[in-house]
């Protein structure tokens, strides 16, 4: 299998384009190249994939083999992938996501893409449709208790489920302990990625996260954009804001106007090979 790691934020993904190879067992495929051991190293794997309603179709899978939605930092490299090897001379392109379809606006460096912005699309934030089990209409600072502790979580979804808890500092936060037991708690369903939120100022946040399916990552851009929804609903932030992740800092503004959330980051390759399946 023909495949280029690429990164967004540190946040490393296994790209295969599937325009041209066909890829079976995909996701024991997914397991076996994000092994970092015994693979190649990755956070999932996301195939390219021809669209019939979009320019492209992005099918991503965590390193459990469970099947993603959306991945911020993952479409933003989809992008440059598509634009530097050839198969588009688009600058503005429609990437199909199971959570619909994202627009996409490239930033070019000596012709290759360097930053990527994204229309994220609308914040969910109905229980229902998250998934949340609750009987409210939003869960903003709603309290949950995890070993024994109480917290508040905003939950949001980014075509993925999100809980965010603000705390006082990121760098101290037993994330290895505590994020299974947000991700598996029973009142979601579907499991949930969380993220931990420490405020610096009115246009800049410090933000940890535990992914369900890959335990912590060194970013999420839907992650950071439920936070930065999470803190303007706080009442903690203006609507444009520096996220600072473990692999680097995303720009995201929150247009509460349009209920639109616009993502500006990097998208980097690391280098391509080939791999016996």
């Amino acid at each position: 299998m023909k495949f280029t790691k690429m990164q967004g934020c540190g946040n490393d993904y296994v790209y295969v384009d599937c325009t041209k190879e066909v890829i079976e067992h995909i996701p024991e495929t997914a397991v076996k190249v994000s092994d970092r051991h015994f693979g190649i190293g990755s956070d999932g794997l996301i195939l390219i994939k021809s669209s019939e309603t979009a320019d492209f179709f992005m099918d991503m899978y965590n390193n459990d083999g469970s099947r993603g939605k959306m991945c911020g930092n993952g479409i933003r490299c989809v992008a440059k992938y598509v634009y530097d090897y050839g198969l588009t001379n688009k600058e503005h392109l429609r990437i199909e996501t199971l959570s619909g379809i994202k627009e996409l606006d490239l930033i070019l460096q000596d012709g290759k893409v360097s930053q990527v912005t994204v229309n994220m699309g609308a914040p969910i934030l109905q229980p229902s449709l998250i998934p949340v089990v609750s009987d409210k209409d939003v869960l903003i600072k709603e309290p949950i208790t995890i070993d024994g502790q109480r917290y508040e979580i905003t939950c949001v979804s980014m075509g993925n489920p999100h809980a965010v808890v603000f705390v006082e500092d990121t760098s101290s936060l037993p994330i290895e302990v505590i994020g299974p037991k947000f991700e598996n708690h029973p009142i979601f369903p579907d499991r949930v990625n969380t993220e931990f939120i420490q405020i610096i100022d009115r246009t800049h946040i410090r933000m940890r996260v535990w992914e369900r399916g890959s335990g912590e990552t060194f970013a999420c851009g839907t992650g950071a954009c439920a936070s930065v929804v999470a803190c303007v609903l706080n009442g903690l932030t203006e609507p444009e804001v520096t996220v600072t992740l473990l692999g680097g800092d995303l720009s995201i503004r929150y247009d509460q106007k349009e209920n639109t959330i616009y993502m500006t980051g990097p998208a980097v390759k690391v280098y391509e090979g080939e791999i016996e399946l």
